[in-house]
Order: C-alpha cells, then structure tokens, then sequence
C-alpha cells in the first residue's frame, strides 16, 4: 500500500457512491491501511444492462465490467477488497474480528442501518474499545431528520446554497455535483485524523458523527449572514455583491469563455485600458455596481474578438484576476496542472484526480490502482485474522465471501 504519514493505521471501508469513498481515498493517499469491506453486489452485476454513469475504465465493459465501472474506480485506489457479506451471521461475526485489529470504521449508511447490522458504536467498541466509529449519514443520527436517506443532490438546497445560485428570483439552480459530498468528505478525513490524535492523549475510542446536511451548511457564505441581519439574498448569476465588474465573458471560437473580476480601482483601469473599452476610467466602485449591464456589453465586445488565451495573457500580464472556463477535456491538458503531476495515470492510463496534499512524505510513485472485488479475500482474511485455507474456502462456498458478483 501507499508510504506516507497514516501508513500504520489501519481503516475498515462501508463507505458507498462519493463522500465516504472520497473520505478514505483521501486517507489512503495519506498511508492509511484502507480495506474496502464491500457488499457481494456493491460493484453491481455481472453483465451491466446499459452503460453507467461515468462509463468504463478503458471505454469498455470487457470481461469483468464490475470491475472497471469508472465512478467505482476513480474513488478506490490506495484500498484493498474485503468482498464480504454482512447481512450473514458468519460476515458479520468475521467483520467483529477485524474491528479488533484496526483503528477506524467508517460508513455513510442511513442512520438505521449500522444498527440493523448491530453493527453501531455499542457493538464495535465491545470487542475494540479504541476503536473510532465515523458515521457520516445525510442527516446525522438524531432528529426529525435521521431516518430519511439523502444523496448529495437532495441535500444541497436544504444547505441554502440553491437559494443563492441562479440568474434571477425565479430561476433556482442546483451545483448539478453533490457539494455536500466532496465538503463532507474532507470534514471525515480531518476527524479522522483528529480522533486518531485524540486517542494517543486519552487511549480511548470514539463515535464520531456527522451528517451531508450540516457540512454542506457549514459552507454557506455571506448570504446566511445577511439572512440573519434581515437582508433578502439575491440571485445574481456570475456577478458579486462588492464586485464590479465580475463574470463570465464569451471569447473568440465555439465555446470559449473566460472569467473576469475586478477588486479594485486600478485592475478596473488596467481592463479598460488592454481592451480599450469604451468606459470610464474615473469610475468608482458604487458607479460600476451601478453600470454592470453596460460594463458587460463592453467586455463583451472585447472578448468575443481574441481566442481566451491571449486574453487571459494580457490581463494576467497586469495582474488583472482572469481564467479561462475550462471543460473537462481542457482541465486534462492543462500545462499548470501537467507541470505539477497532479493528475495520475494509475488505470490503464486514464488520468485521475491526485491529491491536492503535497508534502515530502507523500508521492503518488507507490499508489496502487482499484483492486478486483474482493481481491484481497484471502489475504486480508489470512494474515489479518490468521484464517486457515480450509475456513476461507468455506466462507466463498457458503457465499460470505466473494470474488466476483454472485449475478
């Protein structure tokens, strides 16, 4: 497994679709000893009817499609496959006795399904009294709340972020990603790490609970402020409430767009002197709030004659905050993030997301791509808990334990 700061933690995987699963991604880039304890059909089936979300590793299903559904993949580097079944006594039992050698369980179940395993807090500490539980459901596990199941989408307005996103009072939008995924998953790593500090202090275990619903709130911004103050927040696209001018601007070709904010009296000076726009350049703050419509058709004007490179160029020239909007493809062969490494070609040279953590203590040299379903069965199972041949055949035959989808 990957070298790094965590390397001698050991961490039992439940997690499933995007914030769990990113939570330990992030941990397993960090050295932490990830086992995926996966469900026998977590991956899906053994021949996929349509194609899903995200497509294949590869752009194929091939022989084994379960193992290269590409969303699945992206977040399961840095991780061993434990495919086993939970809901049989003999899993669950199996599972007790590798809480006893790890550190952490982490999941992000609804907040009645660890108990239906009895498989909460009560039950993990009983035979691992260090361990730390991390339960991350939509809605945390009390309240009016608790037993709804949430995904990212239907959790994100709860948040008040859609309240704010939009290009006028009648027209909400939603991220269209799930923000209270990838903020919940960097919330769960850093307790995570708190929790493993705080039990080199007091020698002791811990629930730790967090739910989608409040990370995604922890990161409302001004406009909660301004709700409180008895100030109606508005909707109002691109643009900023102290910012002027502040967009997204079409440039020269078929959907080319930068973006464009100016702070201050000087930067907006130094715009309309590189686009030889026809504004004033006495404008204060207040008169370009005032003018924003005709700031944009100006900037417009400009952009839409000069490919969004040599836009960017001149304005970042004089220090002007631009950048180009790009799609995914272009975010792929950005020469800054190519310059830096950080996209990592770990699947059949498919690039993936790095870690945005840089230190001496990490590289990406030593990680390991998504294992197979249930890869490390035997292994884990072998040097982990000390199972014997026989016993681990037993468990594949009864159906407990996997190596591919039992349909």
């Amino acid at each position: 497994m990957a070298k790094g700061p965590l390397e001698n933690v050991r961490i039992l995987d439940l997690t499933h679709v995007w914030a769990g699963p990113l939570a330990t991604r992030i941990l397993g880039d960090l050295g932490a000893q990830i086992l995926k304890v996966e469900p026998p059909m977590g991956r899906g089936p053994q021949v996929y009817p349509t194609v899903p979300l995200g497509g294949f590793i590869g752009g194929v299903p091939g022989d084994e499609p379960w193992n290269v559904n590409a969303v699945f993949v992206k977040l399961m580097r840095n991780k061993k496959s434990l495919a086993l079944n939970l809901k049989t006594e003999t899993g669950r039992s199996a599972f007790l006795e590798l809480v006893a050698v790890c550190d952490v369980v982490i999941e992000n179940f609804s907040a009645r399904a660890m108990v239906g395993l009895r498989l909460d807090y009560e039950h993990l500490k009983q035979v691992n009294p260090q361990i730390i539980h991390v339960a991350m459901p939509g809605y945390g596990l009390s309240g009016p709340y608790s037993e709804r199941v949430a995904f990212g989408p239907t959790v994100e307005p709860m948040s008040g972020l859609t309240s704010v996103m939009g290009y006028s009072a009648d027209e909400p939008r939603a991220t269209a990603m799930a923000i209270p995924d990838p903020t919940s998953a960097v919330n769960a790593a850093a307790a995570v790490v708190t929790a493993l500090r705080l039990r080199e202090q007091t020698g002791e275990g811990q629930l730790v609970e967090m739910s989608l619903h409040e990370s995604a709130t922890s990161y409302a911004g001004p406009w909660l402020i301004d709700t409180q103050l008895g100030h109606e927040p508005e909707r109002i696209g691109n643009r900023h409430p102290k910012l002027a001018p502040h967009g997204i601007y079409p440039c020269e070709g078929e959907d080319d767009w930068v973006a464009i904010g100016c702070r201050t009296d000087s930067e907006y000076r130094a715009l309309c002197d590189i686009g030889d726009l026809p504004l004033d350049r006495g404008w204060t703050l207040e008169d370009r709030l005032a003018n924003q419509n005709v700031l944009d058709e100006a900037i417009v004007k400009w952009t839409r004659t000069l490919p969004h490179e040599s836009v960017v160029d001149s304005l970042c020239d004089a220090n002007v905050p631009t950048g180009k909007v790009l799609d995914t493809a272009g975010m792929l062969v950005n020469p800054h993030s190519i310059s830096r490494g950080f996209f990592v070609p770990l699947e059949k040279g498919t690039p993936m997301p790095g870690n945005p953590i840089k230190m001496d203590a990490i590289s990406s040299e030593d990680w390991e791509p998504c294992p197979k379903l249930g890869e490390h069965n035997e292994q884990v199972l072998s040097e982990w808990l000390d199972y014997e041949p026989d016993q681990i055949q037993t468990l594949y035959d009864d159906g407990v334990i996997v190596n591919r989808p039992p349909r």
